[in-house]
């Protein structure tokens, strides 16, 4: 497991690596929102967005999960971590295009 020192060099690649990703996400979500939108897209077009979409949501994934194991279990809470899933239905997130 790497060192999750803040400021150290390997933390500081993968914080570097995760900007990039979400950044791509973010461009990627923006032209593939003027794909959608445009009631004379192709269906390759259309399917293009939804792959390029489908990599940018695996990368956004790892990133969260990723970030969830470098991120410490207060004492005491090791045993109700299981226990506090949150069932509720996502709100879809606000975008912006």
């Amino acid at each position: 497991m790497l060192s999750t020192d803040e400021g150290g060099f390997m933390s500081r690649l993968a914080d570097d690596f995760e900007a990039a990703q979400l950044a791509m996400g973010a461009e990627t979500l923006t032209e593939a929102s003027e794909v959608l939108d445009n009631p004379m897209s192709t269906h390759a077009e259309v399917r293009y967005a939804l792959l390029r979409l489908t990599e940018c949501l695996a990368g956004a994934l790892l990133i969260a999960e990723s970030r969830g194991l470098r991120l410490s279990v207060p004492e005491g809470d090791e045993d109700n971590e299981a226990d506090e899933v949150d069932d509720s239905p996502a709100q879809p997130a606000e975008v912006s295009a």
